[in-house]
C-alpha cells in the first residue's frame, strides 16, 4: 500500500509522495504529512552495519512507496557521492562528553546538502513518473544555507529554474558570496530589502497567488519548493538520526535499546521535526532539544505554550536560526492536535492575523519529548573559545549555539545520557565570527580569506573547496528588490508577462 501524503490544513485530497514532492506546498496553503509515520523495518543492529547510502535507502522507501527501488537507489547513489569530502557522508565526532554528528561535509559546506542534494533527483523523477511536461521553477527562501545548497543541487537540471531569495543584509559575508557566485543559466538569486520571514512569507505568497499559476502554467511553467515545507526535503533529514543511532551503537558507545538525546540548533523546525519522525518510527531517542539564538521564539513557545512572534527580529552570528515563524512547526502542531487539520488552520490563522497563538493542554502534554534551550550570542561565543581552548576542536556559530543548550539542559536535569548534537555548519561559513569568538582582539583586523587561512592553521582541518573556489569567483547576480517586488522580480526572470 502506498503511503499518502494530505494537508495539515484538510483542503486537499491525499496525494502519493512523488505528487506531494512536485507539488512542494499544499494549494490551502498548508504541509504535507504522511498519513501515518511508518516504523523502520529493520532493526538497529542491522542498520549498524550499512552506509549512508544504505541506510538512506531503508529510511526513505518506507516514505517514498511510490517510487521503485530502481529510482530510490539511484537517486541516492547520485546524491551521495564524490561531492562529499568524507566517504562516510556524515561523520560523527566524539569531543569531550557529547557526539556531533558532522552533517556540513557536502559541496556548500552546510547540512543543507544532505537534503538538498538528493532533491533534484527526486524531483526530476517525480516529474517523469507523473508525465510533467512543464519546466518545473524551484522558488526558495533562504537565512543563508539552504540557498546555495538548492543552488548547487538544481543548477543547469534539464526541466528546471530555480529562483532563491535572500535577506540582503542578513546573511555571513561567505554566504553571501557562495550564493551571488552561482553558476548555471537556469539560476537567479535576489537580495531583498528585509529579513527571512519576509522572504519566507513573500515565497509563501507567491504560491498562493492563483492567477500566477494560471499564467506560468500557460506559459508552460509551474511552480515547486526547495524549502523543508517541501517532503521531499525533510525526508531525507529523517536519516541523519536513524544513522547517527546504528553508529553509535556500531562503535560500542551504545547498546542495543539504550536511548540517546539528540540537540538541534533550530530555526524553521525541519531538522528537529526529522529528528522527532525517528524517534516515531522506532529510532531510541529519548529528548529532542530545541536549541535556539536570541530570536528564542521556539524556546518560549516550548516554555508557555504560546508561539508569538510579535517580537524584535535579531541579527545574529548564527543566521541561520535568525526566524520568528518556524514553518515546520506546523506539521508538529497537526500531529499533537490529534491530526485535526481545523485547529491546525485556526492555530495558522491566528498567527498569520495576530502574529501568535495558544496551544491547548492536551496539546501541550504531548511535548514531554521536546525540551527547549537557547544561547545569548555572548554564550556562543564562548563555548566556541572554550571548546576549541579545552580540545582544538573548532565548532560554527550554529553548532555553539546547541553545544550551550546541551550544556545548559545537563546542568538542569543531571541527564547523563549520551547525546548527539546536530553540527549543521562548518566553521568556514562563519570564519569571522568563529575566529573572532577564539579571539576577538587577534582577529579582528583580518580580512574575511586571511581569516579562513588562520582557520586552517590553527584547526588543522583543510580549507574546503567551497571555499575556495569563492575567492577569485566573479559575481554573477546583482538584483536586490523590495519584498513587495517579489513577484514581479521571478515573471520578469521567466519572461512571464
Amino acid at each position: 500500500m502506498d503511503l499518502l501524503y494530505k494537508s495539515t490544513r484538510g483542503g486537499e485530497e491525499a496525494v502519493t509522495a512523488s505528487k506531494a514532492i512536485l507539488q512542494g506546498l499544499a494549494c490551502d496553503g498548508g504541509l504535507f504529512v504522511p498519513d501515518e509515520i511508518p516504523k523502520l523495518d529493520l532493526t538497529m543492529e542491522q542498520l549498524a552495519g550499512m552506509s549512508y547510502q544504505e541506510t538512506a535507502y531503508e529510511v526513505m522507501k518506507l516514505f517514498l512507496t511510490d517510487f521503485t527501488e530502481e529510482e530510490l537507489k539511484h537517486c541516492i547513489a547520485s546524491a551521495y557521492d564524490e561531492k562529499f569530502d568524507t566517504e562516510v557522508i556524515a561523520p560523527l565526532a566524539k569531543v569531550d562528553k557529547a557526539y556531533y554528528l558532522e552533517l556540513f561535509h557536502g559541496a556548500t559546506i552546510a547540512f543543507k546538502d544532505m537534503a538538498l542534494s538528493i532533491l533534484p533527483h527526486l524531483m526530476t523523477t517525480s516529474a517523469k513518473k507523473n508525465g510533467v511536461q512543464n519546466e518545473i521553477v524551484i522558488l526558495t527562501a533562504t537565512s543563508g544555507d539552504t540557498g546555495k545548497a538548492a543552488l548547487a543541487g538544481f543548477a543547469d537540471v534539464p526541466g528546471t529554474r530555480i529562483v532563491v531569495f535572500y535577506p540582503k543584509n542578513g546573511v555571513s559575508p561567505v554566504q553571501e558570496k557562495q550564493m551571488i557566485t552561482q553558476k548555471g543559466d537556469n539560476t537567479f538569486v535576489v537580495g531583498i530589502r528585509g529579513n527571512f520571514d519576509d522572504a519566507q512569507s513573500g515565497v509563501k505568497a507567491i504560491f498562493g497567488d492563483k492567477i500566477l499559476e494560471r499564467d506560468l502554467k500557460e506559459e508552460g511553467f509551474q511552480f515547486s519548493s526547495a524549502n523543508s515545507i517541501n517532503i521531499g526535503r525533510l525526508v531525507p533529514q529523517i536519516v541523519y538520526y536513524v544513522y547517527a543511532y546504528a553508529k553509535m551503537l556500531e562503535s560500542g558507545e551504545l547498546v542495543n535499546g539504550e536511548k540517546m538525546n539528540v540537540v538541534v540548533p533550530t530555526g524553521n523546525f525541519g531538522n528537529i521535526l526529522a529528528a522527532y519522525y525517528a524517534k516515531q518510527m522506532g529510532t531510541p531517542i529519548d529528548k529532542l532539544i530545541c536549541a535556539s539564538n536570541d530570536n528564542k521564539v521556539l524556546y518560549d513557545f516550548f516554555q508557555t505554550g504560546e508561539y508569538d512572534r510579535n517580537r524584535p527580529f535579531i541579527l545574529t552570528s548564527s543566521p541561520s536560526m535568525d526566524i520568528l515563524i518556524s514553518s515546520n512547526l506546523e506539521r508538529l502542531l497537526y500531529r499533537i492536535a490529534g491530526a485535526d487539520a481545523a485547529k491546525d488552520s485556526e492555530l495558522m490563522k491566528a498567527l498569520s492575523e495576530k502574529g501568535c497563538y495558544q496551544i491547548t493542554e492536551d496539546m501541550k502534554a504531548q511535548l514531554e519529548d521536546f525540551r527547549g534551550y537557547y544561547a545569548t550570542e555572548e554564550e556562543a561565543a564562548a563555548m566556541i573559545a572554550g571548546v576549541y581552548g579545552d580540545t582544538g576542536y573548532v565548532m560554527d556559530t550554529h553548532t555553539a549555539v546547541a553545544a550551550c543548550a546541551y550544556e545548559k539542559y545537563v546542568k538542569e536535569t543531571q541527564d547523563e545520557t549520551k547525546t548527539v548534537i546536530a553540527s549543521t555548519a562548518s566553521p568556514y561559513k562563519f570564519t569571522r565570527s568563529v575566529m573572532e569568538a577564539i579571539d576577538a582582539e587577534k582577529y579582528d583586523c583580518m580580512t574575511d580569506f586571511e581569516l579562513i587561512d588562520e582557520l586552517s592553521r590553527i584547526s588543522g582541518v583543510e580549507i574546503p573547496n567551497a571555499i575556495e573556489e569563492i575567492r577569485t569567483a566573479p559575481i554573477r547576480h546583482r538584483t536586490v528588490c523590495e519584498v513587495k517586488d517579489m513577484k514581479t522580480t521571478v515573471k520578469e526572470f521567466l519572461g512571464v508577462e
